[in-house]
C-alpha cells in the first residue's frame, strides 16, 4: 500500500507514490509485556501491508526506539496505543489516533486503516479516540468516561505520592529529633533551630501535594492548557482563608478542582475562534480563562458551603460533650478519618484541641487515637496483601507506616485518592473503633497532636489503652481495606472483557511481593550486548551455536538452561502447572522454598491472568523463595486453561522467578524480549515443534 506525502489518501496508489509512513507509541501502566506485544503486532501488520512504521515503546525500562523530530515531520499518521498518558504535543499537525493498548494487540490492521482518516491534532487538542468506532470498546460512552476519569485520577495520584512521602518523612524526622511536647502548642519544634528548617521544607512538600494532585488530574484530561488552572484551583481548594473557612477542602477538594479544570478546558477548546487567535489559545487564552473561572467558582460557589459545614459541625459537636464517651469517640474517629486534613477532619481536631485549655483532655485523647489509624492501617494493608498493590503503592505503604507513628494522617491520602470508595469507608470504620475505645477507656491527651509519638513523649495518660485503641483501629482499617479492594478487583475482573475488544488485564509485571525497576543495571561480566528489535539490549552470558548447543547451554542471560526446560507438562490445570514449573526451577538449586514460590505465583494470578493469549502464559513471582533469578519453559500439547483474554489454552508456558533483592532490571528486559519475540508466529511454531530440550534452547537462542 502506498501513499503520497502529506495527508494520506483513502485508497491505494501507484507504485511511483511514496510508501505510507506511520508512527506508533505503545505504553501501559506497568510497561512490560503488553507494551511490547502491541508494538510487535503493529509492526507486523504494517510490514505485511508494505507500510513503513516506527514504534516507540514506553516501558518499565524507559522509552525505547524514541521518535525524533525527523520521524514526526515525515509521518503520515501516528497511532497511540496506550493505557497511560502520552505527550501529544510533539504530534501537532499530524493525524493522531488514540486507543487502548488492547486494540494495538488485537486489531492492529484496523488501526492502520483508521489512522489514515483520523483528524489532525491541533495545538492543545486531544487526539481522536477509539470510542464508538467500528471495533468498539464494548463498554459504551459511560465506560469510556469512567476509564478517562480513572486514568486522570491515577495520573494525579502518581505525581502526588513523592510530595506526600518527602514532605511527610521530613516532618516526621524533624518532630522525632527536634520536637518536644507543649500543652499549648502540641508537639513543638523550637523556632530558629535546624530541625525547624527541616520541618518547614517538609511542610512545603505537604502544601504542594494538593495542587499537584489537582493539576495532574486536569492535565490528564485537558492536556497542558489544563495544568495551570488545575494547580491553582487545587491551591485555592486547600486554602480555606480564601472562602472564610478555618480549613481548606483538602485532597477531596483537589480532586473536584482537578476534574472541573480538565473538563472546563476541554469545553473551551471546542469554542470556534478566528485563525489569528488559535496559536495563543493553549498558552494564554485557555489557561487564563479557565483559571479565573474555576477560581471564582470555587471561592463564591463551592467554598461557602464548606465554611458552613465547618461552622455547623463545630456547633453540633459542642452539643454532644455530655453524651456517652463511646458515641462521641466513634463520631470523632469517623470525622478524623473522613478527609484527612479537610474541613471535617479539622473540625474534629480543633474541637478536641480547644477543650484542652478547659481541662477536658479526654476528647483530644479520642482524636489522638484515631489520627494515626489511617496511615498505619493503609500501610499494614500493603503488607497483608501486597499482591493487591503496585510497587509504588507498596513503597508508599512503608512511608505511610512511618508517618502514622508520628501522627501524620496525610500519609493515607494517596490510597484514599486512588481508591476512595474502598479506602475512605475502611479508614472511617477503623477511626471510629479507635476513637470509641479511647473514649470508653478514658484516654487523655494533653497536647493537640496525635499518634504514638505523643504517648512516647509522655503527653498521654492511659498509655496502654491508647495503644490498644490504635492497634485495634489499625487492624480494622487494614482488614477492611483488603476485603473491599479485593472484592472490587474481583468484581472488576468478573466484568471483563466486555463485548468487542478484549480488555487487557494487569501486566505480567513481577508482582509477587513487588517489583521495582532499579536503573543503571550493569552488564553481566563477560556478556555480549546484543541489540534487539526496538533498541532493547539483551545480555547473554553464553551464546552457543544455534545448531548445536552444548549440554550446559544457557539463554536469556543464563537464567534459562537445559535443566529448566521440559518438553511436555504433566499438569492439566493452571495451579498444577505452576507447581510443576516450580519443581522445574528447583532443579537449579536456586529455589529455597518451592511452596512459597508457588503461593506467590498464585497470588499474582489472583490479580489477573498471566495468560497473554496466542497460546502463551508467563506466570511469575518476585519473592525471596528463590536465591537468584531463574526462568523455566515447558509445553503442553493439549493446552491448559489459563484464562487468556483471547480464549486460547496455554501451550507455551514460561515461568520467571526473581528474589526481592534482585539487582538491576535484567528480568524486566527478559520479559520485554519474550513478549516481543512471542508475537512472531514463526518463532512460536518453531518453539512448539522443537523435539527435545536442546532444540528448544536452540530456538530460544533467537531471542536477542
Amino acid at each position: 500500500m502506498t501513499s503520497p506525502a502529506g495527508p494520506p489518501p483513502t485508497g491505494g496508489g501507484s507504485g511511483e507514490q511514496q510508501r505510507l509512513r506511520l508512527l506508533a507509541v505503545t505504553a501501559c501502566p506497568t510497561g512490560i509485556a503488553h507494551t511490547y506485544m502491541a508494538a510487535e503486532k503493529l509492526a507486523q501488520a504494517a510490514e505485511s501491508r508494505g507500510i513503513d512504521m516506527k514504534v516507540e515503546t514506553q516501558g518499565s525500562i524507559g522509552a525505547e526506539n524514541v521518535l525524533d523530530d525527523n520521524d514526526v515531520s515525515t509521518a503520515d499518521g501516528i497511532i497511540i496505543a496506550a493505557d497511560k498518558d502520552v505527550d501529544l504535543s510533539r504530534f501537532v499537525g499530524k493525524r493522531v489516533l488514540t486507543v487502548g493498548v488492547a486494540e494495538g494487540i488485537h486489531h492492529p490492521e484496523q488501526l492502520i486503516e483508521r489512522v489514515r482518516s483520523a483528524p489532525v491534532h491541533q495545538p492543545g487538542g486531544t487526539a481522536a479516540s477509539a470510542a464508538g468506532s467500528g471495533s468498539g470498546s464494548g463498554s459504551g460512552g459511560g465506560g469510556k468516561e469512567r476509564s478517562v476519569a480513572y486514568k486522570a485520577l491515577m495520573n494525579g495520584v502518581s505525581y502526588m505520592i513523592p510530595f506526600v512521602v518527602v514532605g511527610g518523612l521530613l516532618i516526621a524526622i524533624s518532630l522525632s529529633l527536634g520536637g518536644h511536647t507543649d500543652p499549648s502548642g502540641g508537639l513543638v519544634i523550637p523556632e530558629d533551630s535546624f530541625w525547624m528548617d527541616v520541618n518547614n521544607i517538609g511542610v512545603i512538600g505537604f502544601t504542594l501535594m494538593v495542587p499537584i494532585l489537582s493539576g495532574y488530574i486536569a492535565y490528564a484530561i485537558g492536556d497542558r492548557p489544563a495544568l495551570v488552572p488545575g494547580m491553582i484551583g487545587g491551591w485555592i481548594a486547600n486554602t480555606g482563608s480564601l472562602y472564610d473557612s478555618k480549613a481548606g477542602a483538602g485532597f477531596i477538594g483537589a480532586i473536584v478542582t482537578g476534574f472541573l479544570a480538565g473538563y472546563l478546558v476541554l469545553w473551551i477548546k471546542k469554542v470556534k475562534v478566528p485563525k489569528f487567535v488559535q496559536p495563543i489559545m493553549p498558552i494564554i487564552v485557555i489557561p487564563i480563562v479557565a483559571t479565573t473561572a474555576l477560581g471564582l467558582f470555587f471561592i463564591y460557589v463551592i467554598g461557602k458551603p464548606i465554611s458552613w459545614v465547618f461552622e455547623h459541625l463545630t456547633d453540633w459537636l459542642s452539643g454532644m460533650t455530655g453524651t456517652s464517651a463511646i458515641l462521641l469517640g466513634a463520631i470523632l474517629g469517623l470525622m478524623i478519618a473522613f478527609d484527612m486534613g479537610g474541613p471535617v477532619n479539622k473540625t474534629a481536631f480543633l474541637f478536641g484541641a480547644g477543650l484542652i485549655a478547659t481541662g477536658n483532655q479526654t476528647v483530644m485523647g479520642m482524636c489522638a487515637a484515631a489520627i494515626p489509624v489511617m496511615p498505619l492501617g493503609q500501610g499494614l494493608a500493603t503488607l497483608i496483601r501486597s499482591g493487591l498493590y503496585t510497587e509504588q503503592e507498596r513503597e508508599t505503604g512503608l512511608a505511610s507506616l512511618f508517618m502514622g507513628c508520628f501522627g501524620i494522617s496525610e500519609g493515607a491520602i494517596p490510597f484514599a485518592a486512588a481508591r476512595p470508595a474502598q479506602v475512605i469507608p475502611a479508614n472511617m470504620l477503623g477511626g471510629a473503633v479507635a476513637g470509641a475505645i479511647a473514649g470508653v477507656a478514658g484516654v487523655e491527651d494533653a497536647v493537640p497532636h496525635g499518634g504514638p509519638i505523643v504517648a512516647v513523649l509522655g503527653a498521654v495518660s492511659g498509655v496502654p489503652m491508647f495503644f490498644v485503641a490504635v492497634a485495634i483501629g489499625t487492624a480494622v482499617t487494614a482488614l477492611t481495606t483488603v476485603a473491599l479492594v479485593d472484592f472490587s478487583e474481583r468484581k472488576r475482573r468478573g466484568s471483563e472483557p466486555a463485548a468487542g475488544v478484549p480488555a487487557v488485564g494487569p501486566e505480567p509485571a513481577l508482582v509477587g511481593a513487588g517489583v521495582g525497576v532499579v536503573p543503571g543495571a550493569g552488564a553481566v561480566p563477560g556478556a555480549g550486548a546484543v541489540p534487539g528489535a526496538g533498541g532493547v539490549v539483551a545480555q547473554r552470558v553464553v551464546r552457543e551455536s544455534v545448531a548445536a548447543p552444548v549440554a550446559d547451554a544457557e539463554v536469556l542471560s543464563g537464567y534459562l538452561t537445559e535443566r529448566t526446560v521440559k518438553v511436555e507438562l504433566d499438569a492439566g490445570d493452571k495451579e498444577a502447572a505452576i507447581r510443576e514449573m516450580a519443581g522445574l526451577l528447583a532443579r537449579t538449586g536456586k529455589v529455597a522454598d518451592a511452596d512459597e514460590l508457588v503461593a506467590t505465583a498464585l497470588r499474582r494470578e489472583e490479580q489477573g491472568t498471566t495468560g497473554l493469549g496466542e497460546e502463551i502464559a508467563i506466570p511469575h513471582a518476585k519473592t525471596d523463595a528463590v536465591t537468584a533469578p531463574v526462568v523455566g519453559f515447558a509445553r503442553s500439547a493439549e493446552g491448559i486453561e489459563w484464562g487468556s483474554l483471547d480464549g486460547t489454552r496455554a501451550k507455551l508456558v514460561f515461568m520467571i522467578a526473581v528474589p526481592e533483592a534482585a539487582a538491576g532490571d535484567e528480568h524486566l528486559r527478559i520479559l520485554a524480549l519474550l513478549s516481543r519475540k512471542l508475537m512472531d508466529a514463526g518463532f512460536r511454531e518453531r518453539l512448539a515443534a522443537a523435539p527435545d530440550e536442546r532444540a528448544v534452547l536452540a530456538v530460544l537462542g533467537e531471542i536477542q
